[in-house]
Formats: C-alpha cells, sequence, structure tokens
C-alpha cells in the first residue's frame, strides 16, 4: 500500500511536499478549488522544482472551470518540470463548484470532457467542442520545449456514485475515490469501475490500474479515545467536510444523511441556515479540510469520526490498511488539518509507512 498526501494548495507551502517526500510518501495531490486556495499549478510547478522523486499532480482538478485543452496543457507544463512523475487527477469539482452556488458538472459532460482530455494528454489530435461549433486541436509546438508528453501522464478520474466510477473505468488509468475506511466498499467500487470499461469496450488490469481513496490518520496514544480533543484536532476538518457534503446532498437533491451524519443533522442544518440563502453556499464549505469553526466542533461524535478517518492504534492501523489492501485498494491519500499537518506527516511518516 503506497501512502500519499493531499493537498490544501498554498503557495508558499512547498516544503510540506518536500518533506513528505524526504520521508517517503509516494504521490503529493495538489487539491484544486480556486475560492478557497492557491491555484494547484502554481504550487505544483514549485514543488517539481524542488523535489526529485514525489510523484506530482492535482488531487483532483475541476474540469468544470477549465476547458480539457487548458488542463491537458497546464499538466503538460508540469511534466517538462517533473517527467515520468506528473499525473492528473480530475473530478466534476464537487466542492470548487458548491462554494460558487452551482452545481457540479454534470456526468454526461464530464464523459465528453474525458473523451476529449485523454488524446490531449498523450499529445494527440481531438475533436473539441466550443460554443456551438467542433474542431480538431491538438498541441501544435508539443516537440519545442513548452510541455512534455513523451512521458506518459496518468489519468486518475475521481468518482463517488457508480456512474461516475463507470467513467474511471472508461477513461482512466486509476480512479480516485473517498470512501469509508471499510474494505466491504471496495467491492462495489471495482463493480462500477469495471462495468464501466466493459460499456466501453475493454478490460480493466486490476494490477496496473491505480485505486487511491481520500481519508486522514491519527495514531493514538495509550488509552485514548477515539474522539479526545486531540484527535479532533488532528482529524475534525476532515471528518467535517463529510457534513458539509452532506448539507449539499440536501440543498440540492433533497436528500438527508443516514448513519452518523443524522445523529446530528438538525442541530447542524440550524447552525449552516443562519446564513441567508443567497450566500449560503459560501457558509458551507467555510474552513473545508483546514480547520473547524469554533460552533461545528460540537458536532465532530466519535461515530462521525470513525466512519470518515483512520483512527486507532499504529499496530491497528498498520492492520487496517492491509486489509484495505487485500481488497483492492492502492493508495491511501491523507489531507490532515492545516495547522497540526507536518505534525501528521511525522507521526504517519514514522509510525505506519515503514510497515505497510
Amino acid at each position: 500500500m503506497d501512502i500519499g498526501i493531499c493537498v490544501a494548495s498554498k503557495i508558499d507551502d512547498i516544503d510540506y511536499v518536500v518533506r513528505a517526500e524526504e520521508l517517503g510518501y509516494s504521490h503529493a495531490w495538489l487539491a484544486d478549488s480556486h475560492m478557497i486556495w492557491s491555484d494547484p499549478y502554481a504550487c505544483l510547478a514549485l514543488a517539481a522544482t524542488r523535489t526529485s522523486t514525489i510523484k506530482l499532480g492535482t488531487g483532483v482538478a475541476v474540469a468544470a472551470t477549465r476547458p480539457a485543452p487548458v488542463t491537458a496543457a497546464s499538466i503538460a507544463t508540469i511534466n517538462q518540470l517533473a517527467p515520468g512523475r506528473t499525473f492528473l487527477g480530475i473530478g466534476t469539482g464537487n466542492t470548487a463548484m458548491r462554494i460558487m452556488g452551482h452545481k457540479p458538472m454534470r456526468i454526461d459532460e464530464f464523459d465528453q470532457y474525458l473523451d476529449v482530455l485523454r488524446p490531449l494528454l498523450a499529445g494527440q489530435e481531438a475533436n473539441h467542442h466550443w460554443r456551438g461549433t467542433t474542431s480538431p486541436i491538438r498541441h501544435i509546438m508539443a516537440d519545442d520545449g513548452f510541455v512534455n508528453f513523451a512521458d506518459p501522464i496518468p489519468l486518475y478520474v475521481s468518482g463517488f456514485g457508480p456512474r461516475s466510477l463507470g467513467l474511471a473505468g472508461k477513461h482512466g488509468d486509476g480512479a480516485v475515490l473517498s470512501i469509508p475506511p471499510d474494505p466491504s466498499f471496495m467491492d462495489r467500487v471495482w463493480t462500477a469501475i469495471e462495468r464501466g470499461a466493459h460499456e466501453a469496450g475493454s478490460t480493466i488490469d486490476r494490477s496496473s490500474y491505480l485505486t487511491c481513496s481520500l481519508t486522514t490518520m491519527v495514531i493514538l496514544e495509550p488509552g485514548e479515545a477515539t474522539d479526545s480533543e486531540r484527535v479532533k484536532d488532528l482529524c475534525g476538518a476532515f471528518a467535517m467536510a463529510s457534513l458539509h457534503y452532506s448539507y449539499d446532498q440536501f440543498r440540492n437533491y433533497g436528500r438527508a444523511p443516514s448513519g452518523p451524519a443524522a445523529e446530528v443533522w438538525d442541530d447542524y442544518r440550524a447552525v449552516v441556515e443562519q446564513v441567508e440563502p443567497e450566500r449560503r453556499h459560501q457558509r458551507v464549505h467555510a474552513g473545508h479540510n483546514c480547520w473547524v469553526l469554533p460552533e461545528e466542533r460540537r458536532f465532530l461524535t466519535r461515530n462521525l469520526i470513525e466512519s470518515t478517518c483512520l483512527v486507532g492504534t499504529a499496530d491497528q492501523l498498520v492492520e487496517r490498511i492491509a486489509a484495505l489492501a487485500e481488497a483492492g485498494l492502492d493508495q491511501i491519500m491523507i489531507l490532515p488539518p492545516f495547522d497540526p499537518r507536518f505534525e501528521v506527516l511525522e507521526q504517519v511518516g514514522r509510525d505506519i509507512l515503514p510497515y505497510v
């Protein structure tokens, strides 16, 4: 099992990626959400000049905010700086679009987008649809040092439901997930991925197809509870993001959550809905995956933490990671809260990485 890091892109925080490489993390996935973080490609360019072995890419790029040729040129520019260790993670843009008050790209649009993007990532020609016109396009100066398509750029497609996972099987070299830390979820993930590949007339070679899931990890101290204040400090932001996502599903589709989120749902809604509807989209994702707002900390229940994060002793975590690997998960990328990110990076690097 590889362990990577997901990074809330911040232009002056490249030391974090450098340290991850020194500790042996395999990948750095720089997040793309333009209304809360720095531009990921600018951060990737800086990281590429200061690292030499860690794989670098987007975790994940937002299809809805950049046309496919722009995305292809952007990541191929990074590939010129970090040849052979650049990848592209791409998704429909749940947070990035919701925080502007819009829905993510529709699945059929994402399918068309990936159909154009895939050949462009290889420096080939694609038929691009723009404002009612379809034109054959390719990067016409790809051999002049501006970009690098010669070294392959793996395409990892983000998927939550069966349809988006199907697109990962149809178009991707891998799938980016955010599943609960439970091996049983991998069966349905693989079913959806392989169905998408089959419907497109291809098959998946599981030995070379990457599956990576976003989570975070806390190593418990002796006798410590999974909902201690220290644990909340080290993983609370990630757990709260699940409530942010649940609220978007409710607000846009009327889907109230089940499970641990339901236990705090009415009180959480009351807090969020203090903000007027026309600006509520700005409030929902406040602090997203970086910190927990003081008024939201009380929603960090033990059940919510345990259902979203990997929390346990070092031995327990190594055992759970092995079970996830046995179920077909190739990589975990961790996203700690912003302030204690180095603390988590060091702990996992010391107590987990050497044993998985």
